[in-house]
């Protein structure tokens, strides 16, 4: 049984004569009385159990955009339901104005939406729905909630696509598709053309020179169709905050910037998310829709506090690629590298392979390295300094056993793994 304010009201007046003349009789019919409103309101209102109830599925949104969960009501019972229909998400769903009003005939069915705007990544959940029916008095009534299952995949923000058009059109540069004055980087042959002021004197292709008794030099295009592992650590090192999100977020836009990039460059893009155990795969998907299923497979990744198996990622590797191919590993650059056997691992790589390793860094330690007003900031500037000495330290040694090591704060780290590799696909290095 539900107690509405309309009733709380009434009973609020109700106790004023009660108050004004204090006696046993007064009380006793004042009770009485009200108790017997309330089980007429009771019983004339109608059951929420009669109530059929669904809802309608709800797409996918990214990060920041808003969704809508819609619920169906049939009133299958005799009486005419009012009252008001409660649907209950998460928090994190951001559910907005989900209170809706009621007045619905019997057979008939009325339809309510609610407003979600999600403030995190991944599977949100809806928890049940409660309704409330009031009867004609509107001073009691009955309630009921029922689980219905709901499920809202908010995907990652991918804001880092506002960098994809300038890295595109370096891309159809380097591809030849559009006019440049200098010889195309490259390594695959694409085609002759005649010779022009500033062309490279070794591009000129000396035997269709003396056949067409005109100066023409080879033009390159970067080579096409190679492979692209994107290895994206999920262990204890991605869950450090920086700023206001996890270090897995930041890895997650560069992952999807790489993928853009590198798909409509002509490569084969596959990723695999790992700590102790693979928590994501996306491989051998379409071109056109490789974007969408890395997003939605990334979507419920979330960090876990275990520590990274990196003879794991060795084993993922060497399983997935028999050629040469470019290996990005978006991880943490940090003193504990060493430790855990990144530095190992990488240069068995290497080897093979052209490994970059990507890591956003925290913009925190900037601060705490400038600061110097009291004693304790100079005791934080200490330790920041020593963690960058040390972090520097894990750069160069990755270096050294022939990594690319792309260090930048978590907003500039996609556009800057999409510019190395630009600059190795320049290079002829993939």
């Amino acid at each position: 049984m539900a107690i509405t304010g309309r009733a709380v009201a009434l009973a609020a007046l109700g106790l004023v004569p009660v108050l004004l003349v204090p006696s046993y009789a007064t009380v006793g019919t004042w009770v009485v009385l009200w108790l017997l409103v309330v089980a007429v309101d009771v019983a004339l209102s109608a059951s929420p159990r009669d109530v059929e109830v669904a809802r309608g599925p709800i797409p996918a949104v990214r990060l920041t955009e808003a969704a809508s969960s819609t619920l169906t009501l049939v009133n299958d019972g005799r009486r005419r339901l009012r009252g008001v229909v409660r649907d209950a998400w998460q928090p994190t769903a951001g559910a907005t104005g989900n209170r809706h009003p009621l007045d619905v005939r019997p057979g008939e069915a009325r339809r309510v939406t609610t407003r979600l705007r999600p403030v995190r990544r991944g599977d949100l959940l809806a928890d049940r729905v409660t309704i409330r029916a009031v009867g004609p008095l509107g001073v009691a009534g009955r309630q009921a909630s029922r689980p219905l299952p709901g499920l809202l995949r908010v995907l990652p923000e991918f804001a880092s696509r506002r960098h994809l058009p300038s890295r595109l059109a370096r891309l159809r540069e380097m591809d030849g598709r559009s006019a440049v004055n200098v010889r195309g980087p490259g390594t695959e042959f694409d085609s002759l053309r005649e010779y022009v002021l500033g062309d490279d004197v070794r591009a000129i292709d000396w035997r269709a020179t003396a056949r067409r008794q005109e100066m023409v030099v080879r033009t390159w295009r970067p080579e096409r169709d190679r492979r692209v592992l994107v290895v994206l650590d999920t262990s204890r090192l991605s869950a450090a905050r920086l700023g206001d999100a996890p270090r897995l977020d930041a890895g997650i836009e560069a992952a999807l910037l790489l993928t853009a990039l590198a798909t409509r460059a002509g490569d084969r893009v596959e990723l695999v998310a790992v700590d102790q155990a693979v928590r994501a795969r996306v491989s051998g998907t379409h071109a056109a829709t490789v974007m969408s299923t890395m997003a939605a497979s990334l979507a419920p990744v979330h960090p876990r506090l275990v520590e990274p198996s990196w003879p794991l990622v060795a084993q993922l590797v060497r399983d997935r690629l028999s050629q040469r191919a470019l290996v990005v590993l978006v991880t943490a650059v940090e003193s504990s590298a060493i430790d855990s056997g990144l530095v190992q691992v990488v240069a068995a790589l290497a080897a093979d392979h052209q490994v970059v390793v990507a890591s956003a860094t925290d913009p925190e330690n900037a601060r705490l390295r400038a600061a110097r007003a009291t004693s304790a900031d100079l005791f934080d500037a200490a330790a920041a300094e020593r963690a960058d000495l040390e972090r520097r330290g894990v750069a160069v040694e990755l270096r050294r056993v022939g990594a690319e090591v792309v260090e930048r704060l978590p907003a500039d780290l996609a556009p800057a793994l999409a510019d190395t590799y630009l600059a190795l696909k320049a290079a002829g290095r993939l």
